[in-house]
């Protein structure tokens, strides 16, 4: 099994390992404080009924009960003694919690116990041989110090099944370092202090296979379990034995009385707890056995290809997600379950990519107000600058407040800092808590860690550039309402100056007492007029040539309209010269009627001091396969200079908006005449902008040339369907055009 695989630890973190009975934890403190008298003992007995029975069978077996009567608990305890009651309850609670191991039910435990009891019943004579007040103590380390073995046999029961009765020597301990990168002793000692047992409990099982040349300055405990472990596996034989026996100051007459007394009383044991050892004796235990390690390259071929398996699927699983939050919640979660993260936190880049700010997610939300500054320096900040994975640990003293915070927020005593890297660019990091056991594991999966930050940040750099998408279309829109609004307002004030222009004629012809219906018809379109473009300024319409509008009298009306009100004034002369065979267009009435005011108003204000402004048709013109009326808007004005032709129908170009609100009267219109160059006030903000957007809108075509001797606007408008068969027999324009 190689460490990458799926580390022990890990396994051991999440195994379904029981937890030691309170009983027990009593009992051990009440040891501790030495104040566990009768009474005492006898309370924390009734306490636990399974207990009380146990205690119950024991004093009325026949190795204590003589009389045919029954005795009862209080009688039990006088009977049994103080001694042999703590020995029962300890052994009691540790059967209970091996009972429930894992694999315990279905594992022969017959040596495993017999070893144990054997050690324990040692470790009691050794405690008493060199003074040690804790003898209870010393009898449940010697319970107690293979309890790694159950450990592991209930995390790995396919790697340790076979090794779980092997011989306990250091030859085991050897096979289980290289095969799960842990030994019995360490996951015994792990165990132990999950149970929270204060005392040298862990410490005595986890060098019970130390040397014991290390161990002469330990403390007792320490030392009795080592002697207990030797004897119970080896008798008074071998050179470690001699070696350990001083440990405790034994010589070998004195260490083969201890293990001649523990073999008696191990039977009596087990058997007031239950244990059935017959047969333990004939067990041989096989030699430990390590599978033959895989070939280290193919091992890694193996590790690589399950990574870039994992890899894809992370990605599809990444694409899959509808939004930012639920992309960065699915990050943290898959970053948890595979490389076993206690808790995964992301820090991305601020806008001006000066720190790391924290993305909520989860219970995490406390981490959005989290800042790492990049510019301070401090190992995450270096980690994302160096765009590399960094394994910093809580201990380091080199670790600023920013690191101790999010230490504190994982929950963890170290974390590793896994770069988000799109291309080149550092997206943040992602932060997992990790303990430091697991440092050698992240090294071996630094590449898997890579391959990762990098699927995270191409799907954050596609969910952040559809962020970014939506943010563009939405300033677009937000800007198109804008323009539209500015195009209203515009348009709306030529209809409001005709209306006011009327007004005035209609209050003197009611002066005069002379008929105004005529007026009242104008007023009543251009209100409506006004109506139109705000509704549907931005939707102009579309006609097909199912409809049509009569060029020429939408001319008249125009004409009509600015002669009646004075809108135009008297040194400017406004004409129009029609042909009759011009026809009908495929063009919407107030569409042209726009486009004719904004064109003439344009014109007078180029003209501050009078000229001539004419509107004509030119007949057909066939362009591209298509039939237009060429319309044209003449002034003798003093024409444009090049550079503002060049962008006059643009609505950003010198003169601006604020000319077009000068249109009440034709003193207003002289304060715009330098607005367009030193040659005249044309003005070329939206007015000629919404000349060309509905011109183009209708399917037309706008041009505008322009000289020392005037300017000239010239449309193609298209030609309504319903009058193209009268062109085709009436105009030679267009029989002239067909030809070529």
């Amino acid at each position: 099994m190689h460490q990458s695989d799926n580390d022990i630890r890990n396994r051991l973190l999440i195994a379904r390992l029981p937890a030691m009975p309170q009983m027990l934890i009593k009992l051990i403190e009440h040891l501790q404080a030495d104040d566990l008298g009768m009474q005492a003992l006898a309370a924390l007995v009734s306490n636990d009924p399974g207990m009380a029975s146990k205690i119950l069978a024991v004093a009325n077996s026949s190795a204590y009960h003589r009389s045919a009567r029954a005795i009862g608990l209080e009688h039990s305890l006088i009977t049994l003694g103080t001694d042999m009651i703590k020995l029962l309850v300890i052994g009691e609670s540790v059967f209970q919690t091996f009972s429930n191991f894992p694999h315990s039910g279905s594992t022969d435990l017959r040596s495993f116990w017999k070893h144990s009891l054997c050690a324990a019943m040692i470790a009691r004579d050794l405690a008493d041989h060199i003074g040690y007040a804790q003898g209870e103590e010393a009898y449940l380390a010697g319970l107690l110090h293979n309890v790694g073995r159950l450990a592991l046999l209930a995390t790995a029961p396919q790697e340790y099944a076979f090794n779980f009765a092997a011989r306990d020597d250091e030859d085991l301990c050897a096979v289980e370092q290289r095969t799960l990168h842990i030994t019995h002793a360490e996951a015994g000692a792990w165990l132990i202090e999950r149970w929270h047992l204060d005392s040298f409990l862990a410490d005595a099982v986890l060098y019970h296979h130390e040397p014991s040349s290390k161990l002469a300055d330990s403390h007792p405990l320490i030392r009795i379990v080592r002697v207990a472990h030797l004897l119970a596996t080896h008798g008074i034989d071998g050179a470690d034995v001699a070696e350990g026996l001083p440990l405790c100051g034994v010589d070998l007459e004195q260490a083969a009385a201890m293990c001649a007394a523990a073999a008696q009383k191990v039977g009596k044991a087990a058997a007031d707890l239950g244990i059935d050892l017959a047969g333990a004796d004939q067990i041989d235990p096989p030699p430990a056995y390590a599978p033959t390690l895989r070939d280290p390259v193919q091992q890694r071929l193996s590790d690589d290809v399950r990574s870039l398996v994992l890899v894809s699927e992370v990605g599809q699983a990444f694409a899959r997600q509808q939004g930012e939050s639920a992309l960065l919640e699915a990050m943290t979660r898959s970053a948890r379950i595979l490389f076993d993260f206690d808790n995964a936190i992301i820090l991305l880049e601020n806008a001006s990519g000066h720190a790391l700010v924290g993305t909520p997610s989860g219970q995490q939300q406390r981490v959005a107000e989290f800042s790492v500054p990049l510019d301070k320096g401090g190992a995450l900040a270096d980690a994302a600058r160096e765009r590399r994975l960094a394994l910093i640990p809580g201990e380091a003293h080199q670790i600023g407040l920013a690191e101790q915070q999010l230490l504190r927020i994982l929950g963890t005593d170290a974390m590793l800092c896994v770069p988000l890297l799109a291309g080149t660019r550092c997206l943040g990091v992602l932060v997992g808590g990790v303990a430091l056991w697991q440092a050698a594991a992240c090294k071996n999966r630094e590449r898997f860690l890579h391959a990762f930050g990098a699927q995270a940040a191409n799907a954050l750099e596609t969910a952040m550039a559809g962020r970014g998408h939506a943010r563009r279309q939405l300033a677009h829109v937000a800007e198109e309402y804008r323009e539209a609004s500015r195009r209203v307002v515009h348009e709306v004030n030529n209809p409001l100056s005709i209306i006011k222009n009327y007004l005035s004629v209609l209050d003197d012809k009611l002066n005069r007492q002379e008929p105004v219906v005529g007026e009242m018809s104008i007023l009543n379109e251009e209100i409506d007029r006004v109506g139109h473009l705000i509704n549907g300024l931005t939707e102009v319409p579309m006609l097909d040539g199912a409809r049509s509008t009569s060029l020429a009298r939408v001319v008249d009306d125009v004409l009509r309209l600015f002669h009646a009100t004075g809108f135009v004034p008297a040194q400017v002369a406004l004409t129009s010269t029609m042909s009759s065979v011009c026809g009908d267009i495929a063009c919407d009435a107030d569409v042209i009627k726009q486009i004719l005011v904004n064109l003439i108003k344009n014109a007078v204000e180029a003209m501050p001091d009078g000229g001539k402004i004419e509107i004509a048709d030119r007949n057909h013109v066939n362009r591209d396969h298509r039939l237009y009326v060429e319309l044209v808007v003449s002034d003798d004005g003093p024409g444009l200079p090049p550079d503002v032709l060049a962008t006059l129908f643009t609505a950003a170009g010198t003169g601006g908006t604020k000319s077009t609100k000068s249109t009440k009267s034709t003193k207003s219109t002289k304060s715009t005449k330098n607005a367009g160059g030193a040659k005249g006030g044309r003005q070329r903000g939206l007015g000629l902008s919404i000349v060309h957007a509905l011109v183009t809108k209708v399917g037309g075509m706008v041009a505008c040339r322009s000289g020392p001797g005037g300017t000239v606007f010239e449309m193609l408008l298209p030609v309504a369907a319903s009058a193209l068969a009268s062109v085709a027999f009436t105009s030679p324009a267009f029989d002239a055009a067909s030809a070529q």
